[in-house]
């Protein structure tokens, strides 16, 4: 089974026949289903089943010379509900089978951020009518957990959120200023980080890392579309996989100032999630492109 089909609530589901009954169940009664053909006039099919709001599971694959489906991989995924950013995205094509991964470069998270793309039908429809590269294209992210804690807040009142936000915005015009080139922006930039070292440095011996870490987004593991992240849970709430009865927590969680839909089964998460609390846990990131096509 996949790694993170228990996010979705299949945590019982651990051998190929239960896979090959769940797998033929989603040919046979999809929620969606879309098509088109590669560049070989080999006609590509995805089908999707929901098992909860915005969460299901996709085949993949193609069809042979007679009409008949051929399985090929599926994965789960959790669909976002928000616009995460709206940075020019690049798409590029998994070497060992028929799935692309995209590439976005936004400010605030400081790394190329990378993703399992998840309507790649349409990006494959886009392509070959030669409309790439699309414009006014917005990135919807999501992410699906196998490991995960809650974490209290840093005690912030009003004043402090303002000052948060104006440095988080002066920080970004300098990333974007650094970017194009800018000296002085990027000698900023080099001073604010070793001032910030050197204050961190200090507070360690007294202070816990999470009470002066309030946010962070790092790449995690050896899979490049896995991160290790911490943010604000912004709205919360408790589904129920409409097939096994188990628990999921699908959360809005704001990192680095991105917002990103997050699930996990409720066994896997320590603490109680709550709007104002903190999620901390690893993540398999996921993106559903928004062309204005559609």
């Amino acid at each position: 089974m996949h790694k993170y089909m228990r996010s979705i609530g299949f945590s019982k589901f651990s051998d190929r026949n239960d896979a090959r009954q769940l797998l033929t169940d989603i040919v046979m009664h999809s929620t969606t289903c879309s098509y088109t053909t590669n560049t070989n006039n080999i006609v590509l099919a995805e089908f999707s089943k929901d098992y909860a709001d915005n969460i299901g599971v996709t085949v993949c694959g193609e069809f042979d010379s007679e009409d008949k489906f051929i399985y090929e991989y599926y994965y789960p995924y959790l669909r976002g509900s928000s616009i995460s950013t709206n940075e020019d995205v690049s798409v590029e094509r998994h070497a060992s089978q028929e799935s692309y991964a995209g590439v976005c470069d936004d400010i605030r998270v400081g790394v190329s951020l990378i993703f399992y793309l998840q309507n790649m039908i349409t990006y494959l429809k886009l392509k070959n009518a030669e409309k790439l590269p699309a414009r006014n294209t917005t990135l919807t992210l999501s992410g699906l957990s196998i490991e995960g804690s809650v974490l209290f807040p840093i005690n912030k009142n009003e004043s402090d959120r303002r000052r948060i936000n104006r440095a988080n915005t002066n920080r970004s015009n300098l990333i974007q200023a650094a970017r194009q080139g800018d000296e002085e922006a990027i000698e900023s930039l080099t001073l604010e980080d070793m001032d910030t070292y050197t204050t961190i440095s200090k507070r360690i011996h007294t202070e816990d890392v999470f009470s002066l870490v309030d946010t962070f987004f790092m790449p995690y593991g050896v899979e490049c579309d896995h991160y290790s992240i911490m943010g604000e849970i912004i709205d919360c709430r408790l589904v129920h996989n409409s097939q096994t009865g188990e628990g999921i927590y699908q959360m809005l969680v704001s990192c680095n100032d991105l917002q990103i839909d997050i699930c996990i089964n409720e066994q896997d998460i320590l603490g109680e999630p709550e709007l104002g609390r903190r999620f901390k846990g690893v993540i398999w990131a996921q993106g559903f492109i928004n062309f204005s096509e559609e």
